[in-house]
């Protein structure tokens, strides 16, 4: 539980070097695909090369990151994303999925990782979101065969594909947010059960690429 609801940087994720290359492999897949984002949550899947480079990041980084996130093991594909002027990502909370959470199964997710590749000029900071409202939790708590401490609770889904209803309650929900000012080359790792977002960009582009971390089933 603890780990679901924790926030962790690692300062000099990756090198200026790596940092440029990454960019460089990137660009050539966007103007060879073309990709654009329909809506500002949607993501792509880096392409090989830059996966590489960010799977070599995380491997440097588990150290730090197993300090406040103990069982992570893995992670999963990077995403690509890339916001411009007026786009935002609206607070949504993942979640562990239904199924996650049982011993010996598919790995849970335990947290997630943005790195900024590129910061806007103004706006488009993540941020997370804490609240103590019951609003945010189901009735669902760990079992003896669970994965997760015996009678751990689990946090509603409200996604980026959420109904109105699940929306409209998260909106209804009094947060305080904690909005995040990381040093260039920090990637902020923070857990699967924290609503998060990001804010308006109101000048430049901002492009960021998301990760999930794993632990073992």
């Amino acid at each position: 539980m603890t780990e679901t609801l924790a926030v962790q940087t690692v300062e000099g994720f990756l090198t200026p070097d790596e940092t440029e290359q990454l960019t460089k492999f990137l660009d050539e897949h966007l103007a060879a695909t073309g990709w654009r984002p329909a809506r500002p949550s949607d993501g792509l899947v880096a392409p090989g090369e830059v996966q590489e480079i960010l799977a070599a990041g995380v491997e440097r980084a588990l150290p730090a990151v197993r300090r406040v996130f103990p069982s992570v093991t893995t992670a999963t594909p990077w995403d690509y994303h890339d916001l411009g002027p007026g786009d935002r990502i609206e607070p949504h909370l993942h979640g562990v999925e239904e199924g996650m959470d049982a011993a010996g199964g598919r790995p849970q997710r335990v947290a997630r990782v943005a790195f900024h590749l590129r910061e806007a000029d103004e706006g488009g900071e993540f941020y997370v979101e804490t609240a103590s409202s019951e609003a945010l939790w189901t009735d669902r708590t760990a079992g003896p065969g669970s994965a997760f401490l015996p009678g751990t609770r689990f946090a509603r889904e409200i996604s980026h594909h959420a109904g109105p209803e699940a929306t409209a309650a998260l909106a209804r929900v009094p947060r305080t947010r904690w909005t995040s000012a990381p040093p260039t080359g920090t990637a902020v790792v923070y857990g699967a059960q924290l609503v998060h977002g990001v804010a308006t960009v109101r000048a430049g582009r901002l492009r960021k690429l998301i990760t999930n971390l794993l632990s073992e089933g």
